[in-house]
């Protein structure tokens, strides 16, 4: 009989997040990848009862990533809207967006939505690791986790000193051929002779124009960020850490109010402006009774547009308050069982301002002032069971939220709660086999701005001086959607296969939802007889707009992926799968993608202190659609790159090269007649070094 190391050490707790970083006596077998969002423990991603992909430090510097996008082209399930401008990103898990996805950012929630400016305020260079957890997730993360949750997190020192180093530097210059952008960031970092504080601190530089797409046409573009993080922790004592950070993102830019798609008319100028404070503590004394953590934060995000042909300047001011406080309690329950407890709270308080100087009282149609407060409890437990016929590792869990949600000078609030159950598990019938299963029911709270919309929507040109507005209706009886997910998935994990040092990795499930109350928006046109008659009493309109609950839907799919590593190469590859239907109507329902096939091929040569590489992204043709033309043809784009890392009196430093859309390719990705950037020469020089 055999003890699982995966799942045994799943509930260690002194496993930390640089296990996914290679020492210099690290072989390829010893790498592993550790998911924290997936329990909010660490655990190795590959016997989490869930899917979940773990993006390295190490994969995201390989990627020369301009935004937030590039860094997830391997994960399966997960796809960006928005198009060319990386302004315009919103994310899709499993064909659920918007509210349906949960964004954190050092656990810090993002709560800054819109019909079309984005949701990452953060620059790649800045992160640590990212996570993607698919599948519902709202036993842990309350309201939004329908699709799944991205984590992301900011650099420590400890990603970037080696060891017996107490302080650092790094630089960095880099150049993207599709945007004419230019890149430079610097960065500190340090520790005490003791270890007991650390800190890092940064800052990087965006300036970009034009993007060429691959149809050969040119996108106008005017982007400039600056970005920048500061991050210190102290460790008070043997069973307490301190911690405090701010990260910074200031973005200005010249593009169309709806920054998405392909589009060119009414170009505003943009200032987004977004700060977040954080602090955390870790309370770990020597008893398995406490492992406390608590984080507690601001996030503050506005953007502006000016309208470069009016008076007309607009905003969206969203601020977020909150925190979460979780403990664990560890149990051994004999020499082949032991069990932990994960139990907590959570709170947090949105409140948003929408401003328009063109309106009578200065407030902006379609996003109203409003207030919005959760409360959520939350409990877990981790059991590791080791039998005869083999290892499992089974998760039930629970949360409990309440909603609240006002209008600012309204008397109307709605006041909604959820329950959230979860029960997952894996078994492991050898050391290289893992099967599991889950159920789970997740949640989407309805948002302010799909409650109390009012005022305009758009309006409809009639004449020389004459238009009808469209207005909408606030709908405070929405109710929060729900959906009820089964997964099942398998995975082998074999060392040591073809070579004394080598690991192939790979899993994969399917999963199937069952969502009810679907929240969709309404619009109901009909012209006023106001509009042409003069004299008809009443008031020029072209009818309504609101948000209601509609539907049941089902969403199902197949993911997949794989990686093999060796001292020579590394070979990895993912698919993915997703189909949405109403189950009254047939008709399909979500943000679906196509069918999507990516692999990546890598050599290592380090005679050359180098390593080449290249990666392919097949789609599928686009026809999961109720109007033809939407339909969208199939694409092959073709990425190469290189990395230079040479040793001895170069030490430190690092050139990368490569070239996105090797083949110039018209990649229709988010919608119908919106192309992709076509090729996308990139270089950047690296240099990192000590004090």
């Amino acid at each position: 009989m055999y003890q699982s190391v995966k799942l045994k050490s799943a509930l260690c707790a002194g496993v930390s997040l640089l296990a996914t970083m290679p020492a210099a006596a690290e072989t390829v077998a010893d790498i592993t990848e550790i998911s924290v969002s997936a329990t909010k423990n660490e655990v190795e991603a590959f016997s989490v009862p869930a899917s979940v992909s773990v993006v390295t430090r190490e994969e995201m510097d390989d990627l020369l990533a301009a935004s937030v996008s590039d860094l997830f082209v391997s994960v399966p399930g997960l796809s960006f809207g928005g198009g060319p401008r990386r302004t315009g990103e919103t994310p899709t898990i499993r064909g659920v967006a918007g509210e349906g996805v949960v964004v954190l950012f050092d656990g810090v929630r993002q709560s800054f939505l819109s019909g079309h400016d984005g949701r990452f305020f953060i620059e790649p260079d800045l992160l640590g690791s990212a996570e993607v957890v698919r599948g519902g997730g709202s036993s842990l993360y309350g309201s939004g986790a329908v699709g799944g949750v991205i984590s992301l997190r900011t650099l420590d020192a400890a990603d970037l000193l080696a060891d017996g180093e107490r302080a650092g530097y790094r630089l960095k210059a880099g150049f993207q051929g599709a945007s004419n952008e230019w890149m430079t960031g610097a960065t500190v970092f340090g520790r005490s002779g003791d270890g007991r504080l650390d800190g890092v601190a940064s800052l990087t530089f965006r300036q970009s124009s034009d993007i060429a797409l691959g149809n050969g046409t040119t996108l106008s573009g005017d982007d400039e960020i600056g970005s920048g993080l500061a991050k210190i922790s102290f460790q008070a004592s043997d069973a307490l850490r301190l911690s405090a950070s701010w990260m910074g993102y200031r973005n200005d830019a010249i593009e169309p109010n709806n920054g998405q798609g392909n589009s060119e008319g009414d170009l505003m100028a943009k200032r987004v402006v977004s700060d977040t404070f954080r602090l955390g503590t870790r309370y770990n004394p020597e008893t398995q009774l406490v492992d406390l953590q608590a984080v507690a934060y601001v996030n503050k995000a506005q953007v502006d547009e000016d309208d470069l042909d009016t008076d007309r300047i607009i905003g969206r001011d969203v601020e977020t308050k909150g925190f979460t406080i979780d403990n664990r309690s560890r149990f051994d329950l004999g020499r082949r069982a032991n069990v932990t407890f994960t139990y907590g709270g959570e709170y947090y308080r949105d409140e948003q301002v929408g401003t328009d100087n063109q309106t009578t009282d200065g407030t902006r149609g379609g996003v109203p002032d409003a207030v919005a407060n959760t409360t959520g409890l939350f409990a877990q437990a981790e059991l590791s069971l080791d039998t005869p016929m083999g290892a499992f590792y089974i998760v039930p869990g629970v949360r409990y939220d309440s909603f609240k949600n006002k209008a600012v000078g309204e008397a109307v609030e709605t006041d909604e709660s959820a329950t959230s159950p979860k029960f997952a598990a894996t078994w492991e019938p050898t050391e290289n086999l893992m099967l599991f299963a889950s159920y789970g029911e997740a949640f989407r709270a309805p948002s302010f701005n799909e409650i109390f919309a009012d005022d305009v929507h758009f309006t409809i040109p009639l004449g020389p001086g004459l238009e009808a507005p469209n207005f909408f209706i606030p709908n405070p009886d929405l109710r929060p959607e729900r959906s009820k997910t089964w997964e099942f998935g398998a995975g082998v994990d074999f060392v040591d296969l073809f070579t004394g040092d080598d690991r192939l990795t790979m899993k994969g499930s399917y999963f199937t939802s069952d969502v009810e109350d679907l929240i969709d928006l309404e619009v109901n046109f009909e012209l006023s007889m106001a509009c042409f008659v003069p004299g008809f009493p009443g008031t020029c309109n072209a009818g309504t707009s609101r948000n209601i609950n509609t539907g049941r839907a089902i969403m199902d799919g197949f993911e997949l992926e794989a990686v093999y590593s060796s001292l020579r190469v590394r070979l990895a590859a993912s698919y993915s799968r997703v189909n949405g239907t109403d189950k009254d109507t047939g008709k399909y329902v979500g943000i679906l993608s196509p069918n999507r096939l990516f692999t990546s091929a890598e050599l290592k040569l380090p005679e050359i202190d180098a390593r080449i590489g290249t990666r392919v992204t097949i789609a599928g043709r686009f026809d999961k659609v109720d109007d033809v033309a939407e339909e969208r043809p199939g694409y092959e784009t073709v990425d190469a790159f290189m990395v230079w890392e040479p040793k001895g009196g170069l030490k430190g430093v690092r050139v990368d090269l490569g070239v996105d859309n090797l083949f110039d390719a018209a990649a229709e990705r988010v919608f119908a007649g919106v192309v992709d950037a076509g090729r996308n020469a990139k270089v950047r020089v690296g240099w990192i070094g000590s004090f």
